[in-house]
């Protein structure tokens, strides 16, 4: 690994505003990596978000708390925190977002965790005026993202499929 790659765990977030930089996440499920880029400044970051939203009057019993962007709310405030660090205070303007993940691990489920984590990151995206130019999302199976910074090139590779490129 390059001292210019960050693994953004589950719950993590990270930017960069180094070209050179290359931000990775491993074994997407239902999880989903929300990606934002700059063009115009070469600046990107990406969340792994785990849930939609805590149930109310969620406390975590843990012993830890939760990764600072488990939740998509807390999340995407907390990219976007990062985003205007790194971009010197220029807020959302010129930012584009790729959503990659929300498959649906148990089929079964009543739960459609990954559906729900999709539909509550558009929402988000939405609300604060990110146009989403991308995406690879559902279906059932896992996925790991690649996103170099110096040309915004997001690459997802998944077992028994070609790598698709965003």
């Amino acid at each position: 690994m390059r001292n210019d790659d960050h693994i953004i765990g589950i719950g993590d977030v990270a930017a960069s505003a180094r070209p050179e930089a290359v931000l990775k996440t491993f074994g997407l499920g239902s999880c989903v990596a929300v990606i934002l880029y700059d063009p115009l400044r070469t600046a990107g970051g990406m969340a792994h978000i785990a849930l939609p939203e805590a149930a109310a009057g969620h406390t975590s019993s843990r012993a830890q708390p939760l990764a600072p962007a488990y939740y998509a709310d807390k999340g995407m405030e907390l990219l976007l925190r990062h985003m205007d660090r790194i971009r010197r205070g220029a807020g959302t303007g010129g930012l584009q977002a790729r959503l990659v993940g929300g498959a649906s691990m148990m089929p079964n489920s009543r739960y459609l965790i990954g559906k729900r984590n999709v539909d509550v990151l558009r929402q988000l995206l939405a609300h604060y005026a990110i146009p989403l130019v991308a995406e690879d999302v559902g279906g059932e199976l896992s996925r790991t993202v690649f996103f170099e910074i110096a040309n915004g090139k997001v690459t997802v590779a998944s077992p028994g499929r070609k790598h698709i490129v965003l």
